[in-house]
């Protein structure tokens, strides 16, 4: 690569610093003792990808062995992008400089469905064929993980193997047989017989891998400290993984199981190692629900006498409302008295009953009791629209409970300045591997009148109100439910110029339409049907550990308005072998 037009192109872009590396605990290795050289790839930009917990993970991780260089690169924006390509620039790491295409292999993490067409982008900038079949033994081996990859289908296409799962114990397992194999078919037959690893063609049921304990996994010392704010600028500790709630909605909740924590020596020893070499000033707690940790308080004690005597912050998020308590506020207060955040997910009990939410209005607002009486102004509200069994009535009853929750800041609130309500209406997104995974999503005519419904009762400014787009909604159902034939959609939207499509800025629906009409499929067959419980599913030879049966009886629950018991509670029978 020229330094020289590099150097050149970087004055007249955002950012510049995006594109230059050499940020405080990077690592950089003499590549003449490296074996294998290895790439993060993050399919969005700089800022949202250097948030990323797991890639700060795997990236120390490998980088620990002798012998193996991990190096980061992201999607340029499209001002970065059109330069590389008019100077003849190709994609490159961030450590070395050097063109990824020279690599032994690339791993992109799946995050996001809208991120697909923007993995393309990245190889296309490279100078590497986006098809692997177009590609030879001399461009690198092309991987995914992440949690889209629990459905790799759409992907297959692009990607040579997908790591399902958890990746720190299979991570060396997969780069030393690299290693050890004297060509890629060699190597693909044998990655197909490591648990965790799909080998499109080859693989037939794939099982998640998992770490079972907690208590030694590997966890960073330190971490890379951009040269300008990321979307999440801090450093993060991860406190448990997986979750005990089973709201049958979210895939996390399940594809993640089972519920394991760390000690709480060893979240403190990480948070105290993490402020010291990063220097930061603000540390973030982890995990699907931190509020669950079962002895959540003198955590929080524990945490706070470290960093209230440093001056540094602690955020709390995943708070759930009906574990929010004076304790648990009095040790957060301080840090994040702007607002709260609490994700009630529907309006009324019998909707509540039917997603297993497990939480009542009483709950939510004993939550906002609690916040409000500790001087908190303002709290936001998460719902979805198109839930199953959803009626109008469920939508006015959102707007009911707003109402319930102002008139209860104007009785008890300390504040002066009034209160601030914030609701986030979502659309339903069907997810494999849930008991919805055999839902319908709602059409776009039925998504734009329950919108509409709501807005009509929205008479107070003090409500401010975010709405989904429900064309991102409806792509992120069709990629997380689809198949193969899917690979020819994505190859043609990429052509059409599709790119960041989870940015509203360069999200263009039409392209997609053209794509879709290209090979006479419709988003609606995938996003908008039912399935029967017997029939085939796309997602069928991977396994995430917890069993279709389970799936189907929550599912038939639902449609009973029956709720299931967190795993705390009582073991649910999911499949998994764990003490819950």
């Amino acid at each position: 690569m020229c330094v020289e037009n590099l150097e050149k192109i970087l004055l007249s872009v955002q950012r510049p610093a995006r594109y230059t590396g050499g940020e405080v605990n990077s690592v950089v290795k003499d590549v003449q003792n490296i074996s294998l050289r290895f790439a993060f790839a993050f399919p969005d930009i700089y800022d949202i990808g250097m948030s990323h917990l797991g890639l700060k993970i795997l990236y120390s991780l490998i980088n620990s062995r002798e012998g193996y260089w991990c190096e980061r690169v992201f999607m340029p924006l499209p001002d970065m992008a059109e330069k590389m390509r008019e100077h003849n620039i190709p994609l490159y790491a961030l450590e070395s400089g050097q063109a990824i295409r020279d690599f032994d292999i690339i791993g992109f993490t799946l995050q996001y469905e809208l991120s697909y067409t923007t993995i393309l982008a990245m190889l296309d900038l490279a100078g590497i064929p986006v098809l692997k079949s177009d590609r030879g033994c001399d461009f690198p081996l092309i991987i995914a993980g992440g949690p889209c990859a629990c459905n790799p289908e759409p992907l297959c296409d692009f990607i040579d193997l997908f790591v399902i799962g958890e990746g720190e114990e299979v991570t060396f397992e997969l780069l030393d047989l690299y290693n050890k194999c004297d060509n890629r078919e060699d190597f693909l037959g044998k990655a197909a017989l490591i648990d965790g690893i799909y080998v499109p063609d080859i693989s037939k049921t794939t099982k998640k891998r998992i770490i079972a304990d907690l208590d030694n996994i590997f966890y960073p010392k330190e971490f890379i400290v951009p040269f300008i704010e990321t979307v999440h600028d801090r450093a993060v500790t991860e406190v448990l993984r997986g979750c005990i709630r089973g709201c049958r909605f979210c895939q996390a909740g399940f594809t993640c199981r089972p519920y394991r924590e760390k000690p709480r020596g060893k979240i403190l020893n990480e948070t105290m190692d993490l402020c010291k070499s990063t220097g930061y000033d603000e540390v973030s707690l982890c995990s699907l629900s931190t509020s669950d940790y079962s002895d959540i308080e003198q955590l929080l004690k524990d945490l706070t006498e470290y960093t209230d005597n440093n001056k540094i912050n602690l955020s709390l998020p995943s708070l759930r409302i009906d574990k929010f308590n004076d304790e648990v506020l009095r040790r957060i207060k301080s840090i994040r008295k702007s607002g709260l955040t609490f994700a009630p997910e529907a309006g009324t009990q019998r909707l509540r009953n039917v997603i297993n939410k497990n939480i009542t209005e009483e709950n939510i607002l004993t939550g906002c009791r609690i916040a409000f009486s500790g001087g908190y102004s303002s709290v936001k509200l998460y719902f979805m629209l198109g839930l199953p069994t959803e009626t109008d009535e469920d939508i006015i009853a959102i707007y009911k409970l707003t109402e319930k929750i102002m008139r209860l800041y104007k009785e008890i609130s300390v504040a002066r300045k009034g209160i601030s309500v914030s609701i986030s209406l979502g659309t339903f997104v069907p997810k494999p591997f849930t008991p919805f995974q055999y839902e319908p999503m709602i059409s776009r005519e039925q998504a734009d009148k329950r919108q509409k419904l709501f807005m009509s009762l929205v008479k107070s400014g003090k409500v401010k109100v975010s709405r989904s787009d429900y064309s991102m909604s409806l792509l992120e159902a069709v990629f997380a439910r689809g198949d193969r034939r899917l690979g020819k959609v994505i190859h043609s939207a990429f052509k059409n110029g599709c790119v960041l499509d989870a940015w509203n800025d360069y999200f263009d629906y039409e392209k997609w339409e053209k794509a879709f009409r290209e090979h006479n499929i419709t988003p609606e067959e995938y996003a908008c049907r039912s399935y029967d419980y017997n029939e085939p599913l796309p997602w069928g030879n991977i396994d995430m550990s917890v069993s279709e049966e389970f799936l189907v009886r929550e599912n038939k629950r639902a449609h009973s308005e029956q709720t299931t018991p967190n795993c705390r509670e009582a073991c649910t029978k999911c499949g998994l072998n764990c003490e819950g």
